[in-house]
């Protein structure tokens, strides 16, 4: 009986997972989602932070020059999963009209 009740609880759940290279447009975005949310009267579990995946880069700084000179970037990936729980018809009309920063990657799945 247990595991019908599960089953019927993730049919009425969004996950909104949220990426960016900035913090602080993704924590702004997170922010605005679980405004929408709490306003039209669903439930929510997180924000949750993933963990941050980094990528590092090498490259040298001059083709003939000094072979031994690289210079390295970086580039961090932040990552965000927000469970809306018991969305209304409001809610996922409000999240389709949302308008979130440049640079924030947003997919929405049920």
């Amino acid at each position: 009986m247990a595991k019908e009740n599960k089953k019927d609880n993730n049919n009425n759940r969004l996950r909104v997972k949220l990426k960016s290279y900035d913090v602080g447009t993704i924590d702004q975005s997170t922010q605005r989602i679980v405004d929408v949310a709490i306003r039209t009267g669903a439930k929510i579990s997180g924000p949750v932070p993933l963990p941050t995946r980094v990528e590092i880069f090498s490259y040298q700084r001059a083709a003939n020059n000094d072979k031994r000179s690289f210079e390295q970037f970086e580039r961090r990936t932040h990552n965000r999963i927000i469970d809306i729980l018991d969305p209304t018809a409001n809610t996922i009309a409000e999240l389709s009209n949302l308008k979130l920063p440049t640079g924030v990657g947003i997919t929405i799945k049920s």
